[in-house]
């Protein structure tokens, strides 16, 4: 059978039963290394196609793999690296950072129900707004969803979903992934942003986690977890070591596009865009009820988490009349599945202690299989709940996967104990009071229990506080279980011998978490407000906090004083306040917060009484400014008055359009009558104005 792809020479000696017995690199000119070079390529890329779309090899793994040593070690020799090589799969260089970027097209999400009316009621919007459809069927993947965009055929960009407008830039990332095409096959369009899903297969998934436990590594507790930290490795070489797989299932956005969904899907494979085989075309919505159930009864026999069917309109006209809401596509729709469940009985019930002192109780249960996870822990949520359900130890109980990823108690099947589980008066890791705010217990211990304390390190070093590279939760608790923090603060008193002592610490970590602590010295004032982790006080609240009283000095005078300074400013309504209030008239925060600050000088921040050049006016912002960050120059104009938002709208005075714009935010302007402006006359704008972007 002929390898159906006119851009590949049948001739090539490394398509069917090629050689793995090679000429030694030396003995070969340059122009005969670049020349079995590009052979290899070629017949690599089919292969991989073969394998992972076709499902139909046509070699054997061993020879493949010497196919790959072979061009490595050609590429390696000759200095011919490329990034469109298939060796660009197996990693590259660390990143510091990814960075975020817009979208070609949202990646909205879907309106889903686990009731069939629900799903009839869908249809009848659909008929009442376009007549009778035809939809085409999909399972609902449990995985990571990402764009994937190709340009002249080469991937160029990949992904992740984010928040639907943004996200992040994982294309090295994805290059590592074998059912990811490195370039497209057949008669492509030139631009091309797809969709799909990354998903680590329920085998491989089982495979690796038994690696994890063996290396002493704690293992994951499901694929879609396990799916979400791969992807989001800095190190590609990382990514590349575990078994991730992807389906690809919708077209966002391309140069040439069909007349149906399903016209497009049947193009996929001929592109080398591996499609799922269990898609299916149906007449109406009765028969795509029915693929629901058959994917219901199939569930546990798929080598892939699944918790539903979508449902798509297939004409492409009428999905453009259907349109979408700010936050789905009216033309789709999620049939969900029930949550799993499965009987266990409860052995204990543990308490934790959240960041914010918060009491979760946890039951600790019987190991039970409940759709392949072996769950032995479920959330009983809050006091209210335990007693409403009237929960104990030793009771037999129903526990289910809500959305197959968290485990909680249903109810109680047969109960074995008297009356419901009581929650401790006194925390249980610092024996401090515990209080109640309705259905909600909390420690009252603040930042002197040990809990909130390495939570609350945890945090002041994330991405919500001063983002500090190399110290996660393992690392945190890592450095509390050695006595090497006892608070906040004794991060700045680490030494590079106290880390390289330390299992898994090298000089150079080592060195590298120093230079970010002794960076963060002198820190944004909003990102050490947040920082703080005060309850209800995130990223945006911290940043008005900031901008309202400048110093760090100014703001807390006024949060011990009285909660109703507080309530005058932007994003601080009345609990709040108070809460701030409590955590600055806490002696135990305090003594903290006084012990950072020991180390730690807060920068000032522009005050809202500064300038009004701008007052009144709105702007967004898309695509790559280069003078400075979309982020840096949101904060310029807000700081002189103007708002900054997500979205374009009616309200919307300019669009600032950097390089690379999504092509959303530009439609909406144009269908607004926003005016758009590049970056040059966004700076000759401010400067009409006295106002310095840099």
């Amino acid at each position: 059978m002929p390898v159906a792809d006119e851009n590949v020479d049948e001739e090539n000696p490394y398509l069917r039963d090629p050689p793995t017995d090679f000429d030694p690199v030396e003995t070969l000119s340059e122009a005969e290394a670049k020349h079995q070079v590009e052979q290899l390529r070629e017949a690599i890329r089919v292969h991989d196609r073969r394998y992972y779309v076709e499902s139909e090899p046509l070699i054997a793994d061993r020879t493949y793999d010497a196919l790959f040593a072979r061009l490595q070690e050609l590429e390696d020799e000759f200095d011919l690296a490329h990034p469109d090589s298939p060796t660009c799969s197996v990693g590259g260089e660390p990143l510091e950072a990814f960075e975020t970027v817009e979208h070609v097209a949202p990646m909205l999400s879907i309106d889903a129900s686990g009731d069939a009316e629900d799903v009839r009621e869908f249809d009848d919007r659909v008929r009442r707004e376009v007549g009778p459809a035809r939809y085409v069927c999909e399972p609902k993947f449990d995985g990571v969803s990402m764009e994937f965009v190709y340009e002249d055929g080469r991937l160029e960009r990949a992904v992740t979903r984010g928040d639907g407008h943004e996200g992040d830039d994982v294309t090295a990332n994805a290059r590592t992934i074998g059912s990811v095409p490195q370039r497209l096959h057949g008669d492509y369009p030139d631009f091309l942003a797809v969709r799909g899903e990354v998903y680590m297969p329920k085998d491989a998934f089982q495979a690796y986690n038994r690696e994890r436990i063996e290396r002493g590594e704690d293992p994951f507790a499901n694929p879609r977890n396990a799916t979400a930290g791969t992807i989001r490795q800095l190190d590609p070489s990382v990514v590349a070591e575990r078994p991730l797989s992807v389906f690809f299932f919708d077209v966002l956005e391309a140069s040439e596009l069909a007349d149906s969904h399903q016209a497009e899907l049947e193009r996929f494979p001929d592109w080398g865009l591996r499609v799922n085989d269990r898609v299916a075309v149906v007449d109406d919505i009765e028969g795509a009820i029915d693929y629901r159930d058959r994917m219901l009864e199939a569930r546990d026999d798929l080598d892939y988490e699944i918790d539903g069917v979508v449902i798509k309109v297939d004409d492409r006209d009428a999905r453009e009349k259907l349109g979408r809401t700010a936050r789905h596509d009216r033309w789709a729709f999620a049939y969900k599945f029930p949550a799993r469940a499965e009987v266990t009985t409860i052995a204990d019930v543990a308490v934790q202690v959240g960041r914010t002192g918060r009491l979760t109780p946890v039951a600790l249960l019987e190991p039970v299989d409940v759709g392949g996870v072996t769950v032995s822990r479920a959330s009983l949520h809050n006091p209210a709940e335990i007693a409403e359900k009237n929960v104990n130890v030793g009771d037999t109980v129903r526990v289910q996967r809500a959305g197959d990823v968290i485990p909680y108690v249903e109810e109680v099947i047969e109960k074995n104990s008297e009356g419901h589980y009581e929650l401790p008066d006194t925390c249980p890791v610092c024996d401090s009071p515990v209080e109640r705010d309705g259905p909600i217990a909390f420690c009252t211990g603040g930042l002197g229990c040990d809990a909130q304390l390495r939570r609350s390190i945890e945090y002041y070093a994330g991405d919500d506080g001063l983002d500090l590279e190399g110290l996660g939760e393992k690392s945190v608790r890592q450095l509390v279980d050695a006595g090497l923090l006892d608070s906040v603060a004794d991060l700045y008193a680490l030494e590079r011998d106290d880390l390289t002592d330390l299992e898994g610490w090298g000089e150079t970590s080592a060195e590298n978490l120093l230079s970010e602590i002794e960076a963060s010295r002198e820190p944004p004032l909003d990102a050490f407000i947040s920082a703080l982790g005060i309850p209800h006080v995130g990223p945006t609240t911290a940043r008005e906090l900031a901008r309202e009283f400048g110093t760090f000095g100014a703001f807390r005078e006024a949060a011990e004083a009285d909660p109703d300074r507080l309530e005058g400013v932007d994003e601080i309504g009345a609990t709040v306040a108070e809460t701030i209030h409590d955590f600055f008239t806490s002696e135990a925060n305090t003594a903290v917060v006084d012990a950072i600050l020991a180390h730690v000088s807060p920068q000032e921040a522009d005050t809202n009484t500064g300038g009004d050049e701008l007052d009144g006016l709105t702007f967004v912002f898309t695509g790559s400014l280069e003078g400075v960050t979309r982020s840096e120059a949101q904060e310029t104009v807000e700081a002189h008055g103007a708002n900054a938002t997500s979205s374009v709208s009616g309200n919307t005075d300019y669009l600032v359009a950097g390089s690379n714009p999504g092509t959303t935010k530009r439609e909406d302007a144009r269908d607004n009558d926003v005016p758009i402006v590049d970056e040059d006359e966004f700076q000759a704008l401010l400067a009409e104005r006295g106002i310095d972007l840099e």
